[in-house]
């Protein structure tokens, strides 16, 4: 029995995911896929880097589950669900297809969001600002470096936690939530999401890129940002009334799991 088989489908207005990075190995598509299929909803915006374009020019990885990660999200157009495609630095070249507009699938180079209680939210991937706060460039390099080993580090971390039972935790998101550089940068980029939806008049801005999700206030406007299927799986969701919540659904994947593996259990114990 799967994990979301335990519950039915939950209604949501919106949700916002990004950093998918599809095609890449770091990529968590089982559990994006856990999450899609657990949810029913009005509107998905996918708010860039769904495929790793970069990755997959160095070596080319699509397992099925990518695959079917994207299946998913054109079901659920063609089921009526409104699917918003913002692209992002990965996947920078479809945005040559801003404006385009297929059925239920609409391509922007940014958004609007109106929420259930009328508030305006900016949405973009993010990539944007990284000319507001990019430090110099043999810092950004190194930076790319480390990350990338980061990554790696993380892969096989994660593996050696499944082969003990234990479930998925980001080594990758904790060490970068205690480095000063990438504290300092991630502030820096906050700010300037935040400052860019206070100039245009909006009530708040949701993106991505950085791979930290966070839900605040600065600025004098709501920053949101959903975070990534790489390092945390994470996903910004508005519920029926409006009201937004940041969900970790590797948490939730593994508080299912248990409550799964108890019910045969408790079923023998009845017997």
């Amino acid at each position: 029995m799967s994990a979301q088989a335990i519950a039915p489908a939950t209604r949501l207005r919106t949700a916002f995911i990004s950093d998918v990075h599809l095609g890449a190995r770091e990529c968590r598509a089982d559990l994006l896929l856990e999450f899609l299929d657990s949810v029913q909803l009005d509107t998905l915006v996918v708010a860039g880097d769904l495929i790793d374009l970069w990755s997959l020019r160095k070596k080319v990885f699509w397992p099925p589950a990518h695959g079917e990660v994207i299946r998913a999200i054109l079901a659920k157009a063609k089921r009526g669900t409104r699917v918003v495609y913002i692209p992002g630095n990965h996947d920078a070249e479809f945005r040559e297809l801003a404006g385009a507009v297929f059925g239920n699938l609409e391509i922007h180079r940014e958004h609007v969001h109106v929420t259930a209680d009328g508030r305006k939210l900016l949405v973009l991937h993010g990539d944007e600002f990284d000319g507001l706060v990019r430090c110099s460039r043999w810092l950004e390099w190194l930076g790319n470096a480390a990350y990338d080993f980061v990554l790696w580090l993380n892969r096989g971390f994660n593996f050696t936690r499944r082969l003990f039972g234990f479930p998925y935790w980001s080594l990758a998101s904790w060490l970068k939530q205690r480095i000063g550089n990438a504290v300092e940068y991630i502030g820096r980029f906050e700010h300037a999401a935040a400052h860019a939806a206070q100039r245009r008049g909006m009530d708040g801005v949701i993106c991505g890129h950085i791979h930290r999700a966070r839900m605040t206030t600065l600025e004098g406007v709501l920053y949101c940002n959903d975070g990534d299927w790489v390092e945390n799986c994470t996903t910004l969701v508005e519920d029926l009334n409006g009201r937004l919540t940041v969900w970790n659904w590797a948490e939730r994947h593994a508080a299912l799991t248990a409550v799964t593996a108890e019910v045969p259990a408790r079923v023998g114990q009845a017997a």
